[in-house]
C-alpha cells in the first residue's frame, strides 16, 4: 500500500461501492442497489484501488473476479458493513406501526370524536390514530379504513354493525340568563332559530319538531345551514336556538358551552342511531383496542 490511509469517512463510499460489486459480481447490479450510475460505481472501485495501491478486481470481457487482495478485503469489509448496519438497526426506533383509520362524517368527527381524542392518547399512547372525516360513504376495504361510524335507521344497519348510541333531539342554546326553558310556543316568539337544511332528515328540522307539539311560532329570524356542526357552533356563539342531537353534544353540554332547554316533553327519539362498522371480521389488536375505546365512550355518554 502506498502512503497512509484516508480517514474512515473518506473510505466509506468507495468501500460501499466495492462491497456492492463484490456481492453481485456485477457493476450493473451494484449500481442499481446503490441508485448510482455504472460509471460512478466504477470510479469508486478505481479510487479505492489507487488509494490502497493494489488491484482488487480482475476485469475480463463481461466478467469480474477478485484478486487475492480483493477477496481478503471484501470478506472483511462486507462483514464490517453488515455488523454496522445491524448495530444501527438495534438502536434505531422501531418502524411506526400501521395507524388505525377511523372514518366518520364531518359533524360526528368535529362534535363527538375530536373532543375525546385526548383521553384516547392518554390511555393508548402506542397506537397511532388516523381520522378520516368525510360525508361521502366510503368503501372501508377499498380505501383502507379500519373502522367507521355510520348514521342510519336500525332496519338498514349493515350486518355486524354495533350500535354506539341512539338519536335524541332537544332544543339547545348557549347558557344565558333568562333563557333556559321552552314551556310553550310563545317562548320561541322573537327568537332566532338555527335550521339544518337536510330534506332527507326532516326530524332534524324545526318544522317537524314544532308540528309534533302543535306549536305555531313567530321567530325573529331563521338562520339556515347545510352542515350540522355549523349549527352547533352558531348556537355556542349565542346566535340562536338549535335542535341538538344530544349524543353528539355530550362534551359541549358537559363543558357548559351549550345547555339543553327545559321543555314539557322529554328529548325526542327517532328510528335512527349511530353504528360502528369494522372492515375485517378479525381485526388486528390495535383496531380492537380502538373499537373497545369507542364503545366505552359511547356507553359513558
Amino acid at each position: 500500500m502506498s502512503g497512509s490511509l484516508l480517514p474512515l469517512n473518506a473510505l466509506m463510499e468507495p468501500l460501499r461501492g466495492f462491497v456492492a460489486v463484490g456481492r453481485h459480481m456485477s457493476i450493473t447490479l451494484a449500481a442499481t442497489e446503490l441508485c448510482l450510475t455504472q460509471s460512478a460505481v466504477s470510479r469508486q472501485v478505481q479510487a479505492l484501488e489507487q488509494r490502497l495501491g493494489v488491484r482488487l478486481l480482475r476485469r475480463g470481457h463481461r466478467s469480474l473476479a477478485f484478486t487475492t487482495e480483493g477477496e481478503r478485503l471484501f470478506r472483511s469489509a462486507d462483514l464490517a458493513l453488515r455488523q454496522l448496519q445491524e448495530a444501527v438497526a438495534s438502536v434505531a426506533p422501531a418502524p411506526s406501526a400501521r395507524p388505525v383509520t377511523v372514518s366518520a362524517s364531518i359533524g360526528v368527527t368535529s362534535l363527538w370524536l375530536l373532543p375525546q381524542l385526548g383521553r384516547f392518547q392518554q390511555s393508548h399512547p402506542a397506537i397511532d390514530l388516523r381520522v378520516a372525516a368525510s360525508n361521502r360513504l366510503l368503501d372501508l376495504r377499498e380505501e383502507n379504513v379500519d373502522l367507521a361510524i355510520r348514521y342510519c335507521a336500525s332496519a338498514t344497519a349493515p350486518t355486524g354493525a354495533r350500535r354506539l348510541f341512539e338519536e335524541q333531539i332537544a332544543p339547545v342554546a348557549r347558557p344565558m340568563r333568562g333563557q333556559h326553558r321552552l314551556r310553550n310556543a310563545t317562548d320561541l316568539d322573537g327568537q332566532v332559530l338555527l335550521e339544518y337544511e337536510d330534506s332527507h332528515r326532516p326530524w332534524l328540522q324545526w318544522r317537524h319538531w314544532l308540528k309534533a307539539r302543535g306549536w305555531q311560532v313567530r321567530p325573529k329570524a331563521i338562520l339556515r345551514f347545510n352542515q350540522y356542526d355549523q349549527i352547533v357552533h352558531s348556537a355556542m356563539a349565542g346566535q340562536g336556538i338549535a335542535l341538538g342531537r344530544l349524543p353528539l353534544l355530550k362534551h359541549w353540554l358537559k363543558e357548559r358551552h351549550l345547555r339543553m332547554l327545559d321543555t314539557p316533553r322529554p328529548p325526542q327519539g327517532t328510528d335512527h342511531a349511530y353504528w360502528l362498522l369494522q372492515s375485517h371480521e378479525a381485526p388486528r389488536d390495535s383496531v380492537n383496542s380502538v373499537m373497545t375505546w369507542l364503545m366505552g365512550e359511547a356507553e359513558s355518554g
